[in-house]
């Protein structure tokens, strides 16, 4: 079983990345902390970033969709984002690294979950509000570089997906896919 992780800014364009390459048949793994954004704001916390336990509900969920398609037995799986974009993301808001994502980091960099060619999608040099995305292209920047240096330091390899159209940079995966693994 082989597991990519695509990640980049917010609102760079890889959930549409995602979908196109669930619907060419791949297992996809949806983004955590969309979801925990969504769940909190629910719950009627408007900032849901700001509140304590925010990163660790982030890392349950993460590991418990990847056991899940770890169970699935699918050859190739795409991650919406990994734990390390999780790690990036506590830098770039300046909280603490909680010991839970820490032991989570360490335990995929000596278990090998994730491959170490990681797919980094660039931004396309606007962003899109959401409901749960709401930051600036500023600052989406700035995060942006928050992220790929976080990849960088813990050893991983970084595939380009420059900005263009969707075929374009699901063609960049899929080439990459094929070039590492020739059955496919």
């Amino acid at each position: 079983m082989t597991h990519y992780v695509i990640t980049g800014a917010p609102g760079a364009g890889k959930t549409a990345i995602v979908r196109q390459l669930e619907l060419d048949g791949y297992l996809v793994v949806e983004e955590a902390a969309t979801d925990v954004i969504a769940l909190e704001q629910a719950r009627g916390h408007l900032e849901p970033h700001t509140r304590p336990g925010f990163i660790d509900a982030i890392v349950a969920l993460q590991r418990r969709r990847q056991q899940a398609a770890a169970r699935a037995g699918a050859d190739i799986v795409f991650f919406d984002r990994s734990p390390v974009c999780t790690l990036a993301l506590c830098r770039f808001l300046g909280h603490p690294e909680p010991a839970r994502l820490r032991a989570e980091v360490d335990r995929l960099a000596r278990s090998g979950s994730y491959e170490r060619t990681v797919f980094f999608v660039r931004s396309l040099g606007f962003v899109t509000p959401t409901a749960a995305r709401r930051i600036s292209l500023a600052d989406s920047l700035a995060f942006e570089l928050v992220h790929e240096r976080t990849y960088l330091e813990l050893g991983f390899w970084l595939v380009d997906v420059p900005p263009g159209p969707l075929a374009e940079r699901v063609d960049v995966v899929r080439r990459e896919v094929t070039r590492t693994r020739p059955d496919r």
